[in-house]
């Protein structure tokens, strides 16, 4: 049993984080057991590299820690059994982990979340997890942004080649 200074050190601890996070998702973990809940929560932790958490908290302690938030409009996925992700950089990959992990476990349920302080649903966040992440996101853009370059020094390169390759021809022919 939690003491009263307790109950508000943590209600104060999920204001703070839900204040931080760039999105929030709620989810349903009944009918998993403590080892299949400790893998997703390898998996967040190993995969978010520190910017996701995932843990279980009492639904009086969230109702009071979103009072007065933007993320006071998911108040009503405070029912049974509550698990909430946090996300304090990437919503889409975080939307990707626990999208597949409740494809690979029926027991696991998202009920909705908050992205950007706008409350969202079951169905955007599956929208999300379809995203590629902000990591592949950087790769393309990077990508895109070199190939203009290589092709660009390429062409430069070209015409001094094709010189080389008149001088060693004259050369081999001399």
């Amino acid at each position: 049993m939690l003491t009263r200074a307790r109950k508000e050190e943590k209600v104060a601890e999920l204001r703070e984080k839900i204040g931080r996070a760039t999105c929030v998702y709620i989810a349903d973990y009944r009918g998993l057991d403590v080892q299949t809940v400790n893998l997703l929560r390898r998996r967040v932790r190993q995969e978010g590299a520190g910017d996701y958490e995932y843990e279980v908290a009492k639904n009086r302690l969230l109702k009071r820690a979103v009072e007065g938030s933007s993320a006071e409009g998911v108040v009503e996925y405070f029912q049974g059994p509550t698990a909430v992700a946090f996300s304090y950089s990437d919503p889409a990959g975080l939307a990707k982990i626990l999208d597949d992990f409740a494809k690979e476990h029926d027991a696991f349920e998202i009920k909705g979340g908050v992205l950007d302080g706008a409350p969202i649903g079951r169905n955007e966040i599956a929208t999300l997890a379809t995203l590629p992440s902000l990591d592949e996101l950087r790769g393309r853009i990077v990508g895109l942004i070199q190939a203009p370059a290589s092709k660009l020094a390429r062409l430069l390169n070209e015409p001094a080649a094709q010189l080389a390759r008149v001088a060693r021809a004259r050369a081999d022919a001399g």
